[in-house]
């Protein structure tokens, strides 16, 4: 096992993680902005407020998602199952 196979490897797991995550984290991220706003121009200042809309977008882009997702991780995993013989060498 080299050293550029250890660093492709992680440099795939990372990749994969990113873009699994990105979806969430950037409409979680875009509810937040407009609630914020929101917060800003009626002066309200109330946790629930962002924490509930957040949660239920989160919630949905994962169900939304998840069909991709789990491609994706399934496709990861069979080719790291691929590359065992590559790692025994």
């Amino acid at each position: 096992m080299s050293q550029d196979f250890v660093i492709n490897l992680f440099r795939e797991a990372f990749y994969t993680t990113l873009l699994l995550a990105a979806p969430v984290l950037l409409l979680s991220m875009l509810v937040g902005f407009v609630i914020s706003i929101f917060q800003a121009a009626t002066s309200i200042q109330e946790f629930t407020l962002t924490f509930v809309p957040k949660l239920v977008v989160v919630a949905a882009v994962i169900v939304l998602t998840l069909p991709w997702m789990m491609d994706v991780m399934v496709t990861f995993t069979v080719n790291l199952f691929h590359q065992i013989p590559v790692i025994g060498r």
